[in-house]
C-alpha cells in the first residue's frame, strides 16, 4: 500500500486554499461552521465564569496547592457550548446514513429499546442495594438469560463478561478450568483459523494457552486437512468464528467439532457475527462448547465510541459447571444473587468483573427481543444475509468478490478490480467520504489483500442500498476510467483533507502548544 502524500494540507482554511471549497471569509461551507482547536478558540488569560477568590486554600491542601498555571482556555458558556455541538456535526453515525462496517454490526437501534434502558428503576439502580429492592433487574437477567440460552440451545450462561473479548476470556478460561480439573494441564495448544477474529489469538494467550494458526482454504474457510494434521494430545481446543471473517459459514463445522472433540479437546466458538444466524441456527446443535454473543451487535446498541459493551458467554454441558460468579437464580419466587464461589453448584473458576454486568445493555436487548419475538428475530438474520449478497449481486460486475459464491451477512471484496488504475484501497475509501459515506472496513480480514469487508446489516431499505451500490459502482468505473487524481485528493469535501500520516507517525503532536511568533519581515 503506498504511503499518503506527505505535507498534504488537512485544515478547513488549506481546503479553501487547494480548490476544495469555494472560498468563503469566514471559512465555513455552507451551514457547516469551520471549527479551529478550543485552545485557538479562548484565551488562558480569560474565564468563561466570574468566581470569588477562594478564602484559606492553602491550608486545605496542606501544601499541595498548584504552582503554575493550568493553561487551560477560558470561553463562555454560549463558545463552549457551540464548539462542542459543532464537533458533534462532524461525527457520522447509524441516525445520518447506512455505516457499512464490516464485522460490526452497525445496525438501528430503536428508541424503545432506550425508553426502557432509561425508566428509573432500569437506568439509576445501584450493584449494591439490597435484593430485595433490584428484584425487577434481577428478574431482567434471569429472562435474559433464558432467551440467550433457547437462542443457543446450551445449558449455561455467564452474564457477567462486559464485551465481546471479556467473553472470549470467559470461555476460555471455563476451557482451561475443565482441562484442570480432569488433570489435563498439559493441553494447552489452542487452533485459531486465519480466518478468525483478531482477538482470538491474543485471548487464548492470555488465558495461558500457546497459539497454533490454520490457514484458509481456496474458499476462504478452515484448510480441513491442515486441520487434521494439527490435532495432537495437546489439544485444548479451536477458536473459530463463524460464519468467518470474509463473512463465510463453515460447512464444515460439525465436523470440525467432532474431531476436536475426539481429540479431547473443546470448541469455542466466536459468536461476534451470531447478527447472521440468530433464530435460524443453534450453535449448540453445532457441537459448539462456548461462545460469547455481543448484545451490542446482535442485539441492537451498536457498539462504538469506547462502548458500552455486553459479551454474555454461553456454555455447554461440560462446561457449564465452571461458569464465573455471580449469577442470578428463581427460588420460590425470589430472585436472588450468587456472589461467592463457596455458595454456587459446580467448581466457578472465578469472578470476571467487580458486579453483575451491563445493566443498561440488558435491558436494551431484552427490549430488542421481546419486541421482535422469536419469529422476528429469524427475520433478523434472513434480511441481513439477503441484503450482503444483494450488495454483492449487484456489485460484482465492477468490483472483484474476493470469493465465489453467496456470502452471510457481509460482502468481501478485494482490490484486483482496481489493479493499475492506480487509485488504492485506501484512496477509494478516503473518495467515499466525498460521497457522504462511510467507508467500509478496510485491509480487513488480512488473509484478502486490500480487503474491503461491507455489512450492511438487516436494517437498511432496498433504496437506500440502491443508493450506497451506486455510488460504489460510479466510484469503481471512475478509478477505471484514469481519474486517479480524483480519489487521491479525496476527501475534499470533508471538514478536514486527508492526514499526512506518515509524518503523523513519526512527529506525534501529542499536546497543543501555541504557535511561536512569527520573526518580522524585513523591509528591502
Amino acid at each position: 500500500m503506498p504511503m499518503n502524500t506527505q505535507g498534504r494540507p488537512t485544515r478547513i482554511a488549506d481546503n479553501i486554499a487547494t480548490g476544495g471549497y469555494a472560498e468563503t471569509t469566514s471559512g465555513s461551507k455552507g451551514l457547516e461552521q469551520s471549527e479551529a482547536l478550543i485552545y485557538e478558540r479562548g484565551s488562558v488569560e480569560q474565564c468563561g465564569v466570574d468566581l470569588p477568590e477562594p478564602k484559606g486554600t492553602a491550608t486545605r491542601l496542606g501544601g499541595l496547592e498548584r504552582k503554575a498555571e493550568l493553561g487551560m482556555p477560558g470561553l463562555s458558556e454560549p463558545e463552549t457550548m457551540r464548539h462542542y455541538v459543532r464537533l458533534s456535526r462532524k461525527n457520522y453515525a447509524i441516525d445520518l446514513g447506512l455505516y457499512p462496517l464490516g464485522s460490526c454490526t452497525m445496525k438501528h437501534n430503536p428508541r424503545l429499546n432506550e425508553k426502557m434502558a432509561r425508566l428509573p428503576g432500569f437506568a439509576d439502580v445501584h450493584p449494591m442495594q439490597p435484593a430485595s429492592t433490584v428484584q425487577g433487574a434481577y428478574a431482567v437477567i434471569g429472562e435474559l438469560a433464558h432467551w440467550l440460552m433457547t437462542l443457543c440451545g446450551m445449558p449455561g450462561v455467564a452474564m457477567s463478561p462486559k464485551a465481546g473479548a471479556h467473553g472470549e476470556f470467559c470461555g476460555m478460561m471455563a476451557i482451561r478450568a475443565k482441562l484442570d480439573a480432569d488433570g489435563l494441564t498439559h493441553r494447552r495448544r489452542v487452533l485459531v483459523p486465519e480466518s478468525a477474529h483478531g482477538t482470538n489469538p491474543a485471548t487464548a494467550v492470555q488465558c495461558g494457552f500457546t497459539v497454533d494458526e490454520i490457514p484458509a482454504d481456496e474458499t476462504g474457510r478452515v484448510d480441513m486437512e491442515a486441520f487434521k494434521a494439527k490435532l495432537g494430545d495437546d489439544v485444548a481446543g479451536i477458536m473459530l468464528t463463524n460464519p468467518n471473517t470474509c463473512g463465510l459459514f463453515e460447512r464444515d463445522i460439525r465436523e470440525i467439532a467432532d474431531l476436536i472433540h475426539e481429540a479431547g479437546g473443546y470448541f469455542y466458538c466466536d459468536g461476534a457475527n451470531f447478527n447472521a444466524i440468530v433464530g435460524r441456527v443453534r450453535p449448540g446443535d453445532l457441537g459448539v462448547d462456548a461462545m460469547h454473543i455481543n448484545l451490542h451487535k446482535t442485539f441492537s446498541t451498536p457498539h462504538g465510541g469506547g462502548g458500552p459493551g455486553s459479551g454474555p458467554t454461553v456454555l455447554s454441558d461440560a462446561l457449564a459447571p465452571f461458569a464465573p460468579v455471580p449469577y442470578v437464580v428463581l427460588k420460590d419466587k425470589h430472585w436472588e444473587l450468587v456472589e461467592h464461589e463457596a455458595d454456587a453448584e459446580g467448581q466457578p473458576f472465578g469472578r470476571m468483573a467487580a458486579f453483575h454486568g451491563q445493566m443498561g445493555m440488558f435491558t436494551r436487548a431484552l427490549t430488542y427481543m421481546m419486541s421482535h419475538g422469536s419469529d422476528g428475530l429469524k427475520q433478523v438474520a434472513e434480511d441481513a444475509v439477503l441484503n450482503a449478497n444483494y450488495i454483492q449481486a449487484r456489485l460484482k460486475h465492477v468490483m472483484t468478490p474476493a470469493f465465489d459464491g453467496i456470502c452471510m451477512h457481509e460482502a468481501l471484496f478485494d482490490d484486483r478490480f482496481l489493479k493499475d488504475t492506480g487509485v488504492t484501497t485506501l484512496d477509494f475509501a478516503k473518495a467515499m467520504i466525498d460521497e457522504g459515506y462511510h467507508p467500509m472496513t478496510m485491509y480487513f480480514p488480512l488473509v484478502v489483500h486490500g480487503a474491503m469487508l461491507i455489512e450492511p446489516t438487516e436494517t437498511e431499505s432496498k433504496s437506500g442500498l440502491d443508493r450506497f451500490i451506486d455510488t460504489l459502482e460510479a466510484l469503481s468505473l471512475a478509478a477505471k476510467a484514469g481519474e486517479v487524481e480524483r480519489f487521491r485528493a479525496a476527501p475534499v469535501h470533508a471538514p478536514t483533507r486527508r492526514l499526512d500520516e506518515t509524518k503523523a507517525a513519526r512527529q506525534p503532536v501529542l499536546r497543543w502548544t501555541a504557535p511561536a511568533a512569527e520573526e518580522p519581515v524585513a523591509a528591502e
